[in-house]
């Protein structure tokens, strides 16, 4: 009888620069189509994340937050989706305004404050959730949307 693979994973995170060495070693797995839903409150390493998974991805640019721009498009191993939602009411704003269209299946989309999504949410995605502020040691739990993606869980070990 064979176990299922575990669809979450647990992980510390004692700074800024584990933060992003963990995101480089997820971004090694990424695949094309991938949506990648970053958890946390303000400050709690969301786009430090993101800076580490494009390192991973091999963009050389500086990855800087998009909240004013809302989507951020980066070139690497595979195209970057920066998205930050964190200026919209709700879904029906990202989704008028073609955040999440077909380009995205062929690169990897990062959401921030995905909670604006509602509903809209796909369920098809992987969850990762930062807790901890300012200084102090994070702790991250990478949660699978599907079997599909245990495949960071994996990376993550």
């Amino acid at each position: 009888m064979s176990t299922a693979a575990p669809l979450a994973r647990r992980l510390a995170s004692p700074d800024a620069a584990s933060t992003r060495a963990l995101a480089a070693r997820l971004a090694a797995v990424a695949a094309p189509g991938d949506l990648i839903c970053l958890w946390g409150d303000l400050g709690a390493g969301k786009t430090v994340f993101a800076k580490g998974f494009g390192a991973g991805l091999g963009v050389e640019g500086t990855i800087t937050s998009p909240t004013f721009i809302l989507m951020a498009e980066y070139e690497g191993r595979l195209p970057l989706f920066h998205v930050d939602l964190y200026r919209l009411a709700d879904a029906p704003d990202a989704l008028a305004g073609g955040l999440l269209d077909e380009r995205r299946a062929g690169g990897v989309t990062l959401v921030e404050w995905p909670d604006r999504l509602g509903e809209a949410l796909p369920a098809d995605r992987l969850d990762v959730e930062i807790d901890g502020g300012g200084d102090a040691p994070r702790t991250i739990t990478l949660r699978a949307g599907g079997a599909h993606l245990t495949r960071y869980l994996e990376a993550a070990a």
